[in-house]
């Protein structure tokens, strides 16, 4: 069964729309439990999309000027050192030189300066030839499910932010999200996809836009420009993908794996919430499908997302392995507001509308100490992991 929802609410839950009948039997009985509660309003992701590195924020401070100065210096290089661009990455990458650390960092562009610019020209044309090649297929019987997903999903996407309302950037995802899916048919297209395409999309327009992109309108843009801004984020969307495949096989085992790690960590780290949840009778697959399933990207505004995402590009396994610690140091970081909710329904809409809409560069640091923190105590030590 497919739930259709209009664009103003989404589904409580944070497991997936598509329901699996041949998902665990747990899975399929959350679900069910989860349909009793009342549908929430969605929660804006942004105050706004821009970071505090845009235009309009205060001068650069020397520290800053620093920062990008050594940024430039790494990326002028013939060979750019990828290890030390990731070390300097990892606590934040200056908007200014955002979008090719990005390429770097995911593997799309290749260290050596010289060939950068032949690279991007093949994989851009390379993209274009499998829309000629794939696109006029979304039609025909073997795909249409696939598209008319997609179709129902991209409005859904930051529903209240103008910018992705726009039609020309709604068919641009579609057009990223359908390729991507019959180029895999493993898993083909998962709802949830969707959502990672935005980071990119978003770090690849601002070397165009740096004023107000929340309504910037994306077709005054030359074609050109669209078009590669198009096909950086399908590869770069796909080099993440590659990564975290397992997430969106069928029945999703990656998911269930982490979310299963999750709960596993939760109970050495603090005990307290962990009782807690069992006492309300509140399972981790709940609310940590959705904070796997989306990257926690349903949980922050997108801002402090492409923050994260500086952080797990800059780590081995960011998206994967870093990505547990940081759920676990966001969850453990609403201790108080989850142990003052005794009931099971309070629980759960606490934990599917966490305050963070007002987050920033600040709050997004933090949680990335705790969860370097964690990691360096669980997973470099796994004696402390394992009971």
């Amino acid at each position: 069964t497919v739930f259709h929802l209009q664009s103003s609410f989404e589904i409580p839950s944070q497991l997936p729309l598509v329901f699996n009948p041949c998902a665990p039997y747990a899975v399929r009985s959350t679900l069910q439990k989860q349909q009793s509660l009342p549908v929430r309003p969605i929660i804006p992701l942004v105050a706004r999309i821009s970071d505090q590195n845009a235009s309009g924020a205060p001068p650069m401070t020397v520290r800053e000027k620093s920062r990008l100065d050594k940024f430039r210096q790494l990326l002028a290089s013939p060979n750019t050192d990828l290890e030390e661009l990731r070390k300097h990455s990892w606590s934040g990458i200056p908007r200014e030189v955002r979008p090719i650390t990005w390429r770097l960092l995911s593997g799309y562009l290749p260290a050596n300066k010289e060939r950068r610019e032949l690279v991007l020209k093949r994989k851009r044309e390379e993209y274009f030839r499998f829309i000629e090649q794939y696109y006029h297929s979304r039609t025909d019987e073997h795909y249409k499910d696939t598209y008319r997903q997609i179709h129902i999903d991209i409005p859904r996407t930051n529903p209240l932010i103008p910018l992705f309302q726009q039609p020309a950037v709604q068919e641009i995802f579609e057009r990223i999200l359908f390729i991507w899916a019959i180029r895999h048919p493993a898993s083909g297209y998962v709802q949830g996809i969707n959502d990672l395409v935005t980071p990119f999309f978003v770090v690849f327009l601002s070397e165009f836009v740096t004023e107000d992109m929340e309504n910037f309108d994306v077709a005054a843009l030359p074609l050109e420009t669209q078009r590669n801004i198009e096909a950086d984020s399908f590869w770069c969307m796909s080099k993440l993908l590659d990564g975290i495949q397992d997430n969106y096989t069928f029945a999703q085992p990656g998911i269930q794996n982490k979310v299963k790690a999750l709960e596993e960590l939760v109970s050495r780290i603090d005990e307290d919430i962990h009782n807690h949840f069992k006492r309300y009778e509140v399972e981790y697959l709940q609310f940590a499908f959705r904070w796997m399933n989306n990257l926690l990207m349903r949980e922050l505004p997108l801002r402090c997302t492409i923050r994260l995402w500086d952080t797990y590009q800059a780590e081995a396994e960011g998206f994967s392995r870093f990505h547990l610690y940081v759920c676990a140091a966001f969850l453990i970081k609403w201790r108080k507001e989850i142990l003052s909710m005794v009931d099971f329904q309070g629980l759960l809409m606490l934990l599917q509308n966490l305050p963070t809409i007002h987050w920033g560069n600040e709050e997004v640091g933090l949680l990335l100490a705790e969860a370097y923190r964690l990691k360096y105590m669980f997973a470099d030590a796994p004696s402390h992991y394992k009971r």
